[in-house]
Parts: C-alpha cells; sequence; structure tokens
C-alpha cells in the first residue's frame, strides 16, 4: 500500500535533514528542489534536491547566488550549490519559499 507524503514543486526551498558526504550524521539545512510531482517524486515519493549554502563558504563552479532572500524563505545570504541529492519526502520537515523567477531564471541557465 502506497503512504501519501506531500510532494513539492521545483525552485520550493525546503529545511532537509541534510547529509554530509563524510559522514552518517545530517544537519537541518535548506535546500532546493529541482524535481517535481510530474517527475519521479510522485512516484517513488523520493525528491532531487540541491544544497543550499550561505556565502561564507568557498566558492563551487556552478554555485548560483540567490538574489531575493525574502521569498526563498532564507535569512542570510546564500547559494544554491549543485551538490545533489534524493531524499524521501517524509524526511522533508518544511516549505520556508520559493526561489523567485528571477533566481529561478538564473538556476536554469546551468
Amino acid at each position: 500500500m502506497r503512504r501519501h507524503t506531500v510532494t513539492y514543486e521545483p525552485f520550493d526551498v525546503v529545511v532537509v535533514p541534510f547529509p554530509f558526504t563524510d559522514s552518517a550524521k545530517t544537519k537541518r539545512r535548506p535546500a532546493l528542489v529541482l524535481s517535481g510531482k510530474k517527475d519521479f517524486s510522485s512516484i517513488i515519493e523520493h525528491t532531487v534536491l540541491a544544497m543550499i549554502t550561505s556565502q561564507k563558504n568557498e566558492p563551487w563552479p556552478l554555485d548560483v547566488a540567490i538574489n531575493d532572500i525574502a521569498e526563498s524563505g532564507l535569512t542570510s545570504p546564500s547559494v544554491v550549490r549543485m551538490k545533489l541529492f534524493t531524499l524521501d519526502n517524509r524526511f522533508i520537515i518544511r516549505k520556508s519559499g520559493s526561489l523567485s523567477k528571477n533566481d529561478q531564471t538564473n538556476i536554469k541557465k546551468i
């Protein structure tokens, strides 16, 4: 029997227990939803996400600055980092906002 979970749309900003690549530990962090209901998110109930991090960190190739902090629900200047992962929808803690149309356009460029 399928369980019913909330699915999210591309460009939603959500809070998740972000996995560290060098450890089994997690920490609550914002992430950007890349997949949507029409993708496999509703079929297998997992979502493809990209890391969101503060600009205090060393830049990575393809980092994209989030210019509209308020609409995204973030509290400090941040970038979308193309460090991708999938997560069972049950583990998404909450939606904090969505990227503005301008920020969405910048993500689509990469």
